[in-house]
C-alpha cells in the first residue's frame, strides 16, 4: 500500500511516517505540508492512500477532500484528527465526506509513546484497507479502485436469510438497537434521516468513537433527522421519537425501573473487544432486561463486537439485519453476526430504514 502522509506538523508527518513504515505491505511515497501540496502529491505519486490532517494551510482537510471528490481521484482517506471539539465536529464532516476512518493524534509528552500510540492505532485500518482493495481487485480486477471520496457503492436489492426462520407469529419491536464502526457515521447520515419523526419507538445507537467525537456526530445527524437525536447521559428515561448514542469512551447499557420506566446507564466498566462504548454491552443488558422487546442491526465495522450480543438477543426471538457488505465500508462485525447465524436479513444500507419502519408498524415474522 502506497501512502502519503498530510499535516502541517513536521513532528507529525515524522511520526506517521515512521509508524506506517514499520507495517507490513506499506511504503510511505511522499509528505505534504498543506493541503494544496497533498492534492498535487496524490495527483503525481497516485498513492494508494491519503492520511490526511483537517487543520492544514493553503487547503483545508474539508477542502482537499471536497477537491479529490470532484476529480474523483482513486486514494482512500484516513483522517488524523486533533482531540478536540473542533477536531471531533471536523471529522465527522470528513466521514460524511467519504474520508473512509479516523484517528485520534497523540499527546505529544514522549515521542516513543506517541509513535507507539500511532502504531497501534494504524495498524488495524491498514489492515482492514488492504483486505478492502484485496477482495475489490478480486471482484472487479478490471475496474480502478472506487474513489475514497465517493459513497460506497450501493448493494443490490438482495434479502439473505440466515437463521432457522422462527415460529409463526408477530413481534413488534418496542425499541431498535444498533451497533457500528468503521464508516459509522456516513452509514448513519444514510440510514437515520429515512426513519420517520413518528416512529414510535426509541433508537439506540453505539459507535466506537472517542469521547468528544459521539456529541459532534449527534449535532450532525439532528440537523438531518425527523427524530429528535442526542447523545445519551446516565439516568435518563428511554422516550419513542428519540435516538440515542452512546458516549464515546463510555459504555451504554439499559436497565428497569419499579415504575416499568426503562433507564440508560452510562458506566466506566472495562473495555469489551477492546471498545468502549461496545455494543456487545449494550445488547446484553437489552436481552438480559427486556427480552423479546427490540430488534437490532449491525453495521459497517472492523472486528465482531456486537456478534455475542446477538446470539442473546436471538434466544428471545429478537429480529436482526446486517448491512450487505457491498455498501460497507469494511464488512468485519455484519461478517461475524453472518457467519455466527444470529441474523435473519442482510440488506443492504438504503433498504434497512424501510425494514425497520416495516417491523415497527406491523411486526416482524
Amino acid at each position: 500500500m502506497r501512502v502519503v502522509v498530510a499535516d502541517d506538523s513536521v513532528v507529525f508527518r515524522r511520526l506517521i511516517a515512521e509508524a506506517l513504515a514499520s507495517l507490513p505491505e506499506v511504503e510511505v511515497v511522499g509528505q505534504a505540508v498543506n493541503g494544496r501540496q497533498a492534492l498535487q502529491r496524490v495527483r503525481e505519486l497516485t498513492p494508494d492512500l491519503l492520511t490526511l490532517d483537517m487543520e492544514m494551510p493553503e487547503l483545508s482537510g474539508l477542502e482537499v477532500l471536497d477537491a479529490l471528490q470532484k476529480s474523483r481521484e482513486s486514494v482512500a482517506v484516513l483522517v488524523v484528527s486533533a482531540f478536540t471539539s473542533q477536531g471531533g465536529r471536523l471529522t465527522i464532516q470528513a466521514l460524511q465526506k467519504g474520508a473512509f476512518d479516523f484517528i485520534t493524534k497523540p499527546d505529544l509528552s514522549s515521542f516513543e509513546q506517541s509513535y507507539e500510540a500511532l502504531r497501534v492505532a494504524l495498524a488495524p485500518r491498514i489492515k482492514a484497507q488492504l483486505l478492502r482493495c484485496k477482495v475489490r481487485n478480486i471482484l472487479h480486477p478490471a475496474l480502478p479502485p472506487s474513489p475514497a471520496a465517493a459513497p460506497p457503492r450501493p448493494a443490490p436489492p438482495v434479502a439473505i436469510s440466515t437463521c432457522t426462520p422462527r415460529p409463526v407469529g408477530t413481534i413488534k419491536p418496542e425499541m431498535v438497537l444498533i451497533g457500528v464502526s468503521t464508516g459509522g457515521p456516513n452509514a448513519l447520515a444514510g440510514l437515520l434521516p429515512a426513519l420517520p419523526g413518528n416512529l414510535g419507538v426509541p433508537v439506540l445507537i453505539v459507535q466506537h468513537m472517542p469521547p468528544l467525537f459521539t456529541q459532534s456526530l449527534a449535532e450532525n445527524l439532528a440537523g438531518k433527522c425527523a427524530l429528535r437525536v442526542c447523545e445519551a447521559t446516565h439516568g435518563v428515561s428511554l422516550e419513542p421519537n428519540m435516538i440515542y448514542i452512546a458516549p464515546g469512551g463510555r459504555h451504554m447499557r439499559l436497565a428497569p425501573e419499579r415504575d416499568r420506566r426503562r433507564i440508560i446507564q452510562i458506566t466506566d466498566d472495562p473495555p469489551e473487544n477492546n471498545c468502549r462504548p461496545a455494543v456487545d454491552y449494550l445488547f446484553r443488558s437489552v436481552a438480559n432486561q427486556f427480552a423479546g422487546k427490540a430488534m437490532a442491526v449491525i453495521l459497517t465495522g472492523m472486528g465482531n463486537d456486537g456478534t455475542i450480543g446477538l446470539r442473546l438477543l436471538k434466544r428471545h426471538g429478537c429480529f436482526v439485519i446486517a448491512q450487505h457488505e457491498l455498501s460497507c465500508v469494511v464488512y468485519g462485525m455484519p461478517k461475524a453476526a453472518v457467519d455466527a447465524g444470529v441474523v435473519d436479513e442482510v440488506l443492504p444500507l438504503e433498504a434497512i430504514a424501510a425494514r425497520i419502519i416495516a417491523a415497527v408498524q406491523g411486526g416482524t415474522r
